[in-house]
């Protein structure tokens, strides 16, 4: 018959409060001559149950979620049921620290009920005992797994006591920085993750400078609810977007990142204007968690020669666009659309936008926008705010990288403190003067040969099918 698997419960037994009352299971082929309750009770200074089992058999049945510690005798025979057990015991027990290392060559059998015990009881304390003779045996155990050891011919109440405390004690120390650990290594893969859906803009090719800022409103996150994306499609065109699903969680910066994949893929695809946010929004709704969800989205795509665009808005904030030696101002919103996720058969006219020869297109998310004005104040920034402070820099000469890192260190002086909502900003910009520069560095081509060429080495390497 197999040794019943106790259930394990979630709150492991080492986080007994100091001072509560503790029950002690004891696992020996003698149990008559252990220290009995009252003995303990005396010594620990507080009351101490103790159950006691003559067998492995009969310890699964009486361990249960209140035992604090179990105290175990090595020279207790192991059943020949214990294999079947164990299988058991790990395919219903909780999880728990598997980083026990294996005993000794040699000394497996004689540690075979203590790895049988810590693997049906994985959050509970152990101590074991063992003959005095043997303190090489009593230390292996404790690297095995268990807690601490005695001696049989030294046990009184007073050292036994004191022993279950720090073996109590011990382990609650154990969990807790297992699942410290535990912690950090999840953080550093949610970061990784987070840190590899974040977009790389597909700008080769392209004359247009680029530059963006992204910062989540969620604690100790990379990644929110606003995305953002930048390709340019064979054609020449540039195509920009920048979006924000209602809300701060991890459910809606999955779906940012899930709509900005399909964004991509469309745009590839040959996608654009209305069509695109009609196929964008049935993606919304077959990936969302609920109908209320829903995300707002501007999107831009700007002709091969830089001088004009078209622009589309799905219930999201106008571009701001600054124009050399003029003042910047946001691009007509009046035509815009509603947010993805709102209406069924909703449609999103785009509109032709002329930008002129030397330009920067701001493109932001609402929590630029929402920021406080002076801590405590119930003022927004809002939209003419943010126009003034982005004009105010654009006089100091800031452009690029330098206007967007002064333009969120601002916002966020002027909330008096890291903003509660998501930031994204996405900047674009044409500079004659740029590409004049960039075409005179480029190398010219050579006189053309009219010597065909070589034929390739038999182990010449086939070329990439995709750039790097």
């Amino acid at each position: 018959m197999p040794v019943p698997v106790p259930q394990q419960r979630g709150v492991p037994a080492a986080e007994t409060p100091h001072g509560a009352d503790l029950t002690v299971l004891v696992i020996e082929d003698d149990p008559a001559g252990s220290i009995t309750g009252p003995e303990l009770s005396a010594a620990a200074g507080t009351r101490v149950r103790i159950r006691t089992a003559r067998n492995l058999t009969e310890a699964g049945r009486l361990l249960t979620d209140d035992v604090d510690c179990i105290l175990l005798d090595l020279a207790l025979p192991v059943p020949t049921t214990t294999t079947t057990a164990t299988a058991t015991a790990a395919s219903t027990a909780p999880a728990a620290p598997d980083h026990r290392p294996e005993p000794a060559p040699g000394r497996a059998d004689e540690l075979a009920v203590l790895t049988h015990v810590l693997r049906i009881a994985p959050l509970h304390a152990v101590l074991v005992l063992t003959a005095q003779d043997d303190t090489e045996l009593a230390a292996e155990a404790v690297r095995v797994g268990a807690q601490d050891y005695l001696f049989r011919g030294e046990l009184d109440a007073r050292v036994l006591s004191r022993a279950i405390r720090y073996a109590v004690e011990r382990k609650r120390a154990d969990l807790a920085q297992h699942q410290l650990t535990e912690s950090g290594l999840r953080a550093q893969e949610n970061a990784r993750l987070e840190r590899g859906l974040l977009p790389t803009p597909l700008l080769e090719g392209s004359d247009l400078s680029f530059a963006a800022r992204y910062r989540p409103g969620r604690s100790r996150a990379l990644l929110g609810g606003d995305f953002y994306d930048t390709v340019r499609t064979p054609d020449g065109t540039v195509h920009a977007m920048i979006g924000d699903v209602c809300g701060h969680g991890p459910d809606e910066a999955a779906l940012g990142v899930e709509l900005r994949i399909a964004w991509r893929a469309l745009t590839l695809a040959g996608l654009c204007g209305d069509q695109l946010l009609s196929t964008l929004q049935q993606v919304l709704e077959h990936e969302r968690q609920s109908e209320e969800i829903f995300a707002t989205l501007c999107t831009v795509d700007i002709a091969p020669d830089g001088r004009r665009a078209g622009l589309c808005l799905a219930g999201h904030p106008a571009p701001l666009l600054a124009r050399h030696g003029r003042p910047a101002r946001l691009l007509p919103y009046e035509d815009g659309g509603p947010a993805l996720g709102l209406l069924p058969r909703a449609r999103w006219p785009r509109r032709q936008v002329e930008l002129g020869a030397e330009w920067s297109l701001m493109m932001y998310t609402d929590g630029l926008i929402e920021g406080r004005v002076g801590a405590g104040s119930s003022q927004r920034l809002g939209q003419d705010g943010m126009v003034a402070m982005v004009n105010s820099r654009l006089e100091q000469g800031l452009a690029g990288e330098e206007l967007l890192e002064a333009a969120v260190a601002e916002v966020r002086e002027l909330n008096g403190g890291e903003l509660t909502d998501d930031v994204a900003v996405l900047l674009l910009g044409r500079d004659p003067e740029r590409i004049r520069r960039r075409g005179r560095s480029a190398p010219r081509p050579g006189p053309v040969s009219t010597t065909p060429p070589a034929p390739a080495a038999a182990s010449a390497q086939r070329p990439p099918l995709y750039g790097p």
